[in-house]
């Protein structure tokens, strides 16, 4: 019977993915593996990361964070390469811009079984899953198209921080790129807050978790799957008015912590320890 894993931010650590993998028994004949973004960065081997994911071939699939998104900027010459991010052997690779242009082709939202979603940070509270997923092809459209540069640029800052559908099409989409890459907190009128990244429990009271936000668009059948934010560790403590199952999966193995895989069969979790 073929499963479905999702894995959490793996962030170039490749002999953790291989070795949760291991531990998992997937095979790529039978399995799937999808991924919650971050494939790259910070980690000591970004390349072997990647050339392994492309290489699963149709066994593989993500969504983009914001450490892709900016690799993606960096090979198209818009920012510069951070030399915490462990990217130069990479950069330096033959391979990098096949590798670049597989990259890019990821979404930004994924559905990978009925009534679930797959974004790097979460879903924006007053979005249903069909409207993140429409918002994702549209983002992902202009970064596969010849104004891909223009898009890059733009993509970068805070604001808006509210989603207004009169806003224009560039900050819609830088809208769309932040809710989906970079949302941890909200501010209580539902706009993205950029600075905090500790746990809730050490949170302003004015901030609170986008999680926390009842989304009216979902049910108790819904599963949202994130990753990007480390501190949780997990922890998706919801209030008894939300219905939705929530699994955060960046548990910080690039941090010295764990590196987690869901199986979506089954909702089992599996970890591997640095």
């Amino acid at each position: 019977m073929m499963r479905n894993f999702v894995v959490g931010d793996i962030q170039g650590c490749y002999k953790g993915l291989k070795g949760l993998l291991k531990k998992a028994n997937f095979n790529p004949s039978t399995d799937k593996l999808w991924a919650v973004g971050d494939l790259v960065a910070r980690g000591p081997d970004s390349l072997s990361t990647l050339e392994y994911c492309r290489d699963l071939g149709d066994a593989f699939d993500s969504v983009l964070g914001n450490h892709d998104l900016h690799l993606i900027a960096v090979a198209h010459g818009i920012r510069e390469a951070k030399p915490q991010d462990k990217l130069q052997s990479l950069l330096q690779s033959k391979h990098f811009d096949s590798l670049i242009d597989w990259l890019k082709c990821r979404p930004l939202a994924l559905k990978p079984a009925k009534k679930t979603l797959i974004t790097h940070a979460g879903l924006y509270p007053s979005w249903s899953i069909k409207e993140a997923l429409k918002h994702s092809e549209n983002v992902c459209s202009h970064l596969n198209s010849d104004d891909a540069p223009n898009f890059l640029k733009n993509m970068y800052g805070n604001k808006p921080d509210l989603w207004c559908k009169e806003n224009t099409d560039a900050d819609r989409k830088r809208f769309i790129v932040n809710a989906m890459t970079r949302m941890r907190y909200l501010r209580r009128d539902l706009s993205l807050e950029f600075d905090h990244k500790c746990h809730p429990r050490y949170s302003s009271k004015d901030l609170l978790p986008w999680f926390y936000f009842t989304n009216p668009k979902l049910t108790n059948k819904h599963r949202i799957i994130f990753g990007h934010w480390a501190s949780l560790n997990g922890d998706v403590k919801l209030s008894k008015d939300h219905k939705h199952q929530l699994f955060a999966l960046d548990t910080g193995y690039v941090w010295g912590n764990t590196l987690t895989l869901l199986c979506l069969e089954n909702n089992q979790l599996i970890q591997y320890p640095a």
